[in-house]
């Protein structure tokens, strides 16, 4: 049988439980995580912990295996707070009427019920990078990273260092979803504007009633706007529906 190389092939690319094992195996300490994709595409893809994140890149750049030299497409999402409902077993003590040697009489018992409780948990944001090998001519490897929260813990470092090309698109990010890469080489809004607050693509974002380039807006923007003005403290329609 033909080695690939003799046909000017180039071998198929690893699964990702596979470049999981060999990130683990080069990076001390790295945490590598599996994120299985149940559509038809099947892109699974693996979280990366921050903390060895840029060592990871490295390796996968460096790998002459792997050898992932092209960052094509990088991308936020914002997952908000997620309020679960679960049923847990609970035991109590509860007093119930039982039957007794001289009759009917009153006595706690246990008890094991079922208990509806409600969690929230956490949202954070997550910065997702396709990769490529321009030179083995395989791919894509997706690469994922998380922030601990989506409040003021929204700092992941910046793979600038190992693909130049994420420059721009880190900063597009930070724009649009408000994650601070650290060590970005010029990290600054690159679509809004300087002074423009909040973050457009956040899924709790608030479109303002005006904006400074539109300044005859639509009329769905003016009835809003009237509405927002006639709840402010003072207002005519803040004191009737006071």
């Amino acid at each position: 049988m033909l080695a690939a190389g003799s046909l000017g092939l180039e071998a198929e690319l690893k699964t990702v439980e596979e470049i999981k094992a060999a990130i683990e195996a080069a990076v001390s300490g790295a945490q590598v995580e599996v994120l299985r994709n149940p559509s038809p595409s099947a892109q699974h893809s693996l979280r990366v912990a921050h903390e060895s994140a840029l060592e990871v890149a490295a390796f996968l750049r460096d790998d002459p295996e792997l050898a992932f030299d092209y960052l094509s497409n990088l991308t936020g999402v914002d997952w908000p707070d997620k309020e679960i409902t679960e049923k847990v077993k609970v035991t109590r003590q509860v007093l119930k009427t039982v039957d007794g040697p001289e009759g009917k009489v009153e006595q706690t018992v246990e008890e094991t019920v079922d208990e509806t409780r409600k969690r929230t948990e956490p949202g954070c944001l997550e910065a997702v990078y396709h990769l490529y090998s321009v030179a083995k001519k395989h791919g894509p490897l997706v690469i994922r990273m998380r922030t601990a929260n989506r409040t003021d813990q929204v700092e992941l470092p910046s793979l600038t260092p190992i693909w130049r090309g994420a420059e721009f698109q880190e900063r597009e990010i930070f724009d649009l979803y408000g994650i601070v890469f650290k060590g970005h080489p010029d990290l600054r809004r690159i679509l809004m504007w300087d002074g423009f607050k909040d973050y457009p693509m956040r899924k709790d974002y608030v479109e303002p009633d005006d904006y400074e380039y539109e300044p005859t807006a639509h009329d769905h923007v003016l009835a809003r706007a009237q509405e927002h003005k006639s709840r402010e403290p003072g207002s005519k329609g803040a004191a009737e529906s006071a």
